[in-house]
């Protein structure tokens, strides 16, 4: 295998590796927060408390999930592009 299909292998590795690190988080969220539900209900027959915990974890799981499409999406590479670019430019004038 050449160095550049290596490299592009272990790219996407990466990339599979944190879309699936989503799926599994969200896999795990419904999971939990449906038995959380389901206790929820048995309890006193009305769903009071496990929204809470749900919310919390809700707004980790779309942290989770904007962080990954962003550092998929090649946002931080031309940003770093752009930045290096300034800098060479800046240089060259001093």
């Amino acid at each position: 295998m050449s160095d550049v299909e290596a490299g592009l292998r272990e790219e996407a590795e990466r990339r599979a590796q944190a879309r699936m690190s989503v799926r599994v988080h969200a896999f795990v969220f419904v999971l939990v927060n449906g038995g959380l539900l389901g206790l929820d209900y048995l309890t006193d027959g009305r769903f009071d408390w496990a929204w809470w915990p749900m919310l919390g974890w809700g707004i980790g799981l779309a942290a989770h999930l904007i962080g990954v499409t962003y550092s998929l999406s090649g946002a931080h590479d031309r940003a770093v592009a752009r930045e290096l670019e300034f800098l060479r430019q800046r240089q060259r004038r001093d």
